[in-house]
Formats: structure tokens, C-alpha cells, sequence
């Protein structure tokens, strides 16, 4: 057991006969009444995301959860391979558990496989990733890195707001968790 007092950005507490990881969390002291902490959870089987209030020095199940380092090997159709980078063992995984990580996912990448209890969950990305632009407009002459943004199509179907500079094959590193440009390659 944990307490809400020491939630921490990126904790995992089994709530309500679910897994939710910590997104965000604010502890509150009203001038009148108890304290509260205020928290954004992901549940890390359907992904949803719920806001959460509870009393301070409320008590949840702390969720151990297990990573295991694989490698992104291929699709087919609606299941993607992946395989354990110590004993070669594959896994499948359904399209709609990794829908948000396949926009960023590349084939003999290297990604945590998550599960809780046998459960296999999902799949955690690194904070960034680099990416190759697929299709976006040419850049012009005179366009600065401090003018606007332009659509840019990723070689994974990511659509990203890039800088006007950016042209066609360009790598970019790209944040996972917001998708948003950080900088070129």
C-alpha cells in the first residue's frame, strides 16, 4: 500500500480493479475543510484517462508492474511481433492495445513490454524517437526557424508540426509523449 501523499509522476496503483498510471497530481489544502490530492490517471489496459480526487493520506494498492526489453520485428495484419531480447521468445501483440505507440514504432526498434501479473498491457516508448519526413511541402528560401510550422508526414503515418526548413527525408527526433518536434537528426 501507498499513500496519495507520495504519488509521483509515473507511479502505477491498481484502483477500482484497474491499473492506472500517475499523469498528473496536485495536492490541495483548502483554507477550509480536509486536504486533497487532485490526480490525472491513465489506465494502462484501455487508456483511458480519468481525473480522480482522494482524501490526503488515502491508502491505494501500489501495481508492480514488469518490463521487459523487446524488439518491434513486424505487422501482420491486425497483430505485431515482438521478441525478448535475451531468450528470443515472440509475442503478439492486438493493433488496438498499441494503437497510440504504432505512430512512433519502427521495425527492430527496441521497446519495454509491459504486464502486470502475467497481463501483458502495452508497450512503453522511449521519451523520443527519430523519424524520417515521408511527405510535406517544399521549404522556401528565407524561411526562418523562428516563423511558423508546417504539416509534415512522418515514415511512420505521424502527422508533426515542423519548422518550415524541414524538407522532404529529413530525420527528426520527435517526443513520444506529446508527438510534437523537438529537433532534427
Amino acid at each position: 500500500m501507498i499513500s496519495v501523499n507520495d504519488f509521483k509522476t509515473g507511479l502505477t496503483i491498481e484502483v477500482d480493479n484497474d491499473i492506472w498510471q500517475v499523469i498528473e497530481f496536485q495536492h490541495v489544502k483548502p483554507g477550509k475543510g480536509a486536504a486533497f490530492v487532485r490526480s490525472k490517471l491513465r489506465s494502462l489496459r484501455s487508456g483511458n484517462i480519468q481525473e480522480k480526487t482522494f482524501r490526503a493520506g488515502e491508502k491505494v494498492e501500489k501495481a508492480h508492474i514488469d518490463n521487459r526489453k523487446m524488439q518491434y520485428l513486424y505487422a501482420s495484419g491486425e497483430m505485431h511481433t515482438f521478441m525478448d531480447m535475451e531468450s528470443y521468445e515472440q509475442l503478439e501483440l492486438n493493433q488496438k492495445q498499441i494503437e497510440y505507440e504504432l505512430k512512433f514504432l519502427k521495425e527492430n526498434m527496441e521497446v519495454n513490454v509491459i504486464s502486470y501479473g502475467g497481463e501483458i498491457l502495452g508497450v512503453t516508448l522511449p521519451n523520443s524517437v527519430e523519424l524520417e519526413v515521408a511527405e510535406t511541402e517544399p521549404g522556401i528560401k528565407g524561411d526562418t526557424a523562428s516563423g511558423g510550422s508546417k504539416p509534415a508526414v512522418m515514415e511512420t503515418g505521424l502527422t508533426v508540426q515542423v519548422p518550415f526548413f524541414v524538407n522532404q527525408g529529413d530525420r527528426l527526433i520527435v517526443n513520444t509523449s506529446d508527438g510534437k518536434y523537438v529537433s532534427r537528426a
